[in-house]
């Protein structure tokens, strides 16, 4: 039996718990991995409310949350080829991150860079892999001037990142508590709440040429109007409102190709995670509480013991 921390319903806290279950079975095309870390992100506990991704099946619970994870291949399923027993690899998990085994579709995974350790090599599928997707999808040419929401986040720390090392200049918005962090990854800061507008019309006075939005709901109506272009508006954190604004979501890749593009980068140093807690794996509630109260800085990384 392995240790995995799960929820039972759909619901809030209340619906987690710890428990001992059977390790997985790797199907054709998977990997079974002895989990070394699980990143932990907003989608984590959305999904533990009920919500589900596109053409995604409903919940077989109870789930083990963690949609991410690096780790050690402790088995290979028929017909996988480039992966072996001992292998250090990191990518999207099929059966959840938070957990002492789980399955990576080899479709959805890449060999570990030497120099990246477990906990940040966990943190590139969701986070670096979305700056990463939305910054192309964006395509601004060098000395473009882009404005990131919610700039001190996991993904918009890793966007900022990959923003400048392409030569972009970038305003981030964040709380005032984040402003050190977002001035320290090269983005000039732009503090949150009211007449949010105005100050972004200052540290801009010539205008965005991009969004990539993370905050979504009010946050995301008010920027929408510092762009002229709304093709150049992109969100991954109001999916439900950008169509009516003329803008579109971040375009997920979801593939190996994309894995193998950001661990390069990341082993460069231009997507190096910017992880600020860590927490085993019997104090994974406490991890997924500092991501759902919306107030961490970077990423939040569960560890689990070798």
């Amino acid at each position: 039996m392995a240790k995995a921390y799960v929820f039972t319903r759909h619901g809030g806290p209340e619906v987690e718990a710890l428990v001992d279950r059977e390790p997985p079975e790797p199907g054709p095309g998977q990997l079974l991995i002895a989990v070394r870390a699980a990143g932990v992100n907003p989608v984590d506990y959305k999904l533990r409310g009920g919500y589900r991704r596109p053409g995604q099946a409903p919940a077989a619970l109870p789930e083990v949350l963690g949609s991410e994870a690096a780790g050690v291949v402790a088995r290979t399923g028929p017909g996988v080829e480039g992966f072996a027993v001992g292998d250090a690899v990191f990518g999207s998990t099929l059966t959840g991150g938070y957990a002492e085994y789980t399955l990576l579709p080899v479709a959805i995974a890449a060999h570990q860079p030497e120099g990246l350790s477990f906990a940040e090599a966990a943190t590139l599928p969701v986070a670096a892999a979305t700056a990463y997707d939305g910054v192309r999808q964006l395509a601004l040419p060098a000395g473009a001037t882009l404005l990131v929401t919610g700039a001190g986040g996991g993904v918009g720390g890793n966007v900022v990142r990959l923003a400048r090392h392409l030569g972009l200049r970038v305003i981030g918005t964040a709380s005032e508590g984040k402003k050190d962090v977002v001035e320290s990854l090269g983005a000039a800061h732009v503090a949150s709440g009211p007449d949010l507008v105005e100050r972004i019309r200052a540290a801009a006075p010539d205008g965005v040429d991009g969004v990539f939005d993370l905050v979504g709901g009010d946050h995301l109506r008010a920027v929408a109007d510092v762009v002229a272009d709304r093709t150049k508006l992109i969100t991954a954190g109001g999916k439900q409102i950008v169509g009516e604004l003329g803008g579109s979501a971040v375009a997920r890749a979801r593939d190996a190709a994309t894995l193998d593009a950001v661990a390069e980068l990341a082993a460069a140093g231009v997507l190096r995670p910017h992880i600020t807690a860590t927490y085993p794996l019997d104090r994974a509630g406490e991890a997924l509480r500092a991501v759902e109260t919306g107030h961490a800085l970077g990423k939040v990384v569960i560890e689990v013991g070798a």
